[in-house]
């Protein structure tokens, strides 16, 4: 769970609630004395054997844990799997640095503990070179509990899927560093047809970009999206965790001004923002409000580097005064926040072997993932490039038939003002959260 720039994945400790990972200056870098305070929880009791249920962290600690079922529930998803449209024949592609050394143990531990089913497939790649595990780097303990948080949910969402989990042995952080080597698994999942579905639980500050190595970042991955799109490949990507506050190159200060993530800012992509869920035990839902509390919040605002595309053309005059002829983020919404969290299960770590609460939108973009694996065998061929179908639905047809349309909440972030949400499309939360019972069926007839 490398939480760069692109995606804060939160995590703490059950059930001792030990937080190992608050949202510190760089999404992307843990703080450096996790370490420390991971060796030091050795003597608590750590749920191994069984996820703690949603009622017993509510009842012990004051906020939830979701099961699969129970996000499958709140979202519509349930009907969909109900009638054997789990994914079945399709590939999600997931990319990540490092890796993570137990990561096929710890999803079978996950599955068994939740009811799921192992994936028909599960493949770790590795196609330029791995690095040996080191326990004392807090780099490669944070990307493997990404690769953890990115496995076991894409999964949850899609049980009957293909999982391929490409790896880079270069972290990618802020500004262009590990982009070129992330273009290249991706580019190498798309030469080998890999997968029709990308997850990006990843990326870095636009303005980061900007200068003449970022200039080439920006047309080589553009391209790839471009050649991705003509392929029918479906591209998702976190929008951030940090509202509409991101950080310089130095991955320390914060720009004074709102800004916004790349790759999520590409219009050859769909970005997913972050809400918080609050649902019952049951997993019925009752509202969302945008995600923002101390932990962080959902990331989305106006790009500086692209242009308008031509389905944002289709959103409301007042909206148009805010983008003034640039791409808008994010595109849709999903659960983020670590306070309305979901679990991983993770073995890596000596002394800290359990289930941890998770939060941050690198859990959106896996889960669309998945969701989009059960459309896509719904469809019998793959959506391809989303957006133009997604933007044309809601404005067109109805938003309140396929999304719950978030209108409380807005994703302003460390002093950096932003964005409140409306009815409608807006830049904290986009369209909002699926109502998938619908939207599957919709985008799958197309």
């Amino acid at each position: 769970m490398r939480i760069f720039v692109a995606a804060c994945l939160i995590f703490v400790l059950l059930p001792s609630v030990v937080t190992l990972h608050a949202q510190s200056g760089h999404p992307g870098q843990a703080p450096l004395d996790v370490l420390s305070r991971v060796t030091k929880v050795k003597g608590l009791t750590f749920v191994a054997t069984q996820a703690p249920t949603d009622a017993y962290c509510r009842d012990k600690h004051g906020f939830p844990c979701y099961s699969p079922q129970e996000i499958q529930n709140a979202y519509g998803l349930t009907s969909i799997l109900d009638a054997g449209y789990t994914g079945k024949g399709q590939t999600i592609i997931i990319i990540d640095s490092y890796g993570s050394p137990t990561i096929a143990q710890d999803l079978h531990t996950f599955d068994v503990d939740y009811g799921l089913p192992d994936p028909p497939s599960f493949t770790v790649l590795a196609p330029l070179g791995t690095v040996p595990f080191d326990l004392t780097s807090i780099d490669q303990i944070s990307w493997a509990f990404e690769t953890t948080l990115d496995v076991e949910w894409a999964h949850a969402m899609a049980p009957g899927a293909n999982i391929v989990l490409l790896t880079s042995p270069v972290s990618q952080t802020e500004g262009v560093q590990g982009m070129p080597e992330f273009l290249s698994l991706e580019r190498y999942a798309l030469k080998f047809q890999l997968g029709k579905i990308i997850s990006q639980s990843w990326g870095a500050t636009e303005n980061t970009l900007f200068t003449s190595a970022g200039q080439q970042v920006f047309e080589d991955f553009e391209r790839f999206y471009q050649d991705a799109a003509q392929q029918n490949v479906t591209v998702l990507a976190s929008a951030g965790d940090s509202g509409s506050a991101n950080l310089e190159s130095d991955a320390t200060t914060y720009y004074p001004f709102p800004t916004v993530n790349f790759p999520a800012s590409s219009p050859f992509v769909t970005a997913v923002g972050g809400t918080s869920l609050y649902a019952d035990t049951s997993g019925n839902y009752q509202s969302e409000t945008v995600w923002n509390n101390p932990f962080g919040a959902g990331g989305g605002g106006v790009s500086q580097r692209f242009s308008e595309p031509l389905y944002q053309k289709l959103l409301l005059n007042s909206v148009q005064k805010t983008l003034l002829n640039h791409r808008g983020v994010p595109d849709v919404a999903y659960n983020a926040d670590p306070a309305t969290g979901i679990l991983v299960y993770a073995s890596f770590l000596p002394g800290a072997v359990g289930y941890h609460l998770v939060g941050g939108t690198s859990e959106g973009s896996p889960q669309w993932a998945g969701i989009i694996a059960d459309a896509n065998q719904l469809a019998g061929h793959p959506l391809g490039f989303l957006n133009l179908k997604l933007y044309s639905l809601s404005a067109l047809v109805g938003q309140s038939q396929f999304f719950h349309d978030i209108t409380d909440g807005n994703n302003g972030f460390a002093g950096v003002s932003g964005y409140g949400a409306t009815a409608g499309w807006d830049l904290a939360s986009g369209w909002g959260t699926p109502n998938l019972g619908k939207l599957v069926g919709e985008l799958a007839h197309q």
